[in-house]
């Protein structure tokens, strides 16, 4: 295949359509990419290749005009020095240094029109390069988010799992566990001396609150 009918297939080409059938879209995506890469670098060499060869013909260009000088001085002095024939021969040779150059400059105008095909088509497909690598990094945007929210699906699933309950409740018995052997530490246990005239001490407080209670009641009733 061509470069310049490659190229119009890549830029001709429908890329979000192309990706909508694609089985596997940054996979396709890649691929059409790397073309468009390789591409890209096939229109530059070539459009450098036009330009050194225009700057080629523009130097052999000025030596012709050169050629054209020289032989338009040669003619004008052969007149003065009375050498018609030479003269002849010197314009001969002007004419045809002169056809010359008109041949070249339209080799050159030529070339002119082929760099600025090679120009556009570039920037063209630098375009659409720059489009597929934003495609891209949304296509590995998305990627990523779908890979992230199916791996939470498949964490809740697990979480939701009967395995990963009983687990739970087995770790929820041990507690309840845990929690009574240390209610049971004191479970039985005799009070200290100390303890029980605390406990007597506490006693006789809220024995004393008691009456108060009883007291105000009954004043409360008399009035």
């Amino acid at each position: 295949m061509g470069i310049f009918t490659r190229f119009r297939d890549i830029v001709s080409s429908n890329l979000s359509s192309m990706l909508d059938k694609a089985e596997d879209p940054e996979k396709m995506i890649k691929m059409m990419i790397r073309e468009m890469e390789d591409t890209l670098v096939e229109l530059k060499s070539s459009c450098a290749g036009v330009i050194a060869e225009r700057k080629k013909l523009e130097r052999k260009l000025d030596e012709i005009k050169s050629g054209i000088s020289l032989w338009s001085d040669r003619a004008n002095l052969a007149v003065e020095k009375g050498r018609d024939d030479l003269a002849r021969e010197a314009l001969m040779e002007k004419r045809r240094f002169a056809e010359l150059a008109e041949s070249i400059s339209e080799e050159i105008s030529d070339h002119g029109g082929l760099i600025d095909q090679y120009q556009g088509d570039i920037r063209e497909l630098e375009i659409k390069l720059n489009s597929a690598k934003e495609k891209k990094r949304m296509l590995v945007q998305r990627h990523k988010r779908a890979n992230g929210k199916k791996r939470a699906q498949q964490d809740i699933r697990r979480m939701d799992s009967v395995e990963t309950m009983a687990r739970f409740e087995g770790l929820e018995r041990r507690i309840d566990h845990m929690e009574a052997e240390a209610d049971m530490v004191n479970f039985g246990k005799q009070p200290t001396l100390d303890e029980e005239f605390e406990n007597l001490a506490t006693d006789d407080d809220i024995e004393n609150e008691l009456e108060k209670l009883k007291a105000a009641k009954q004043n409360a009733n008399k009035h």
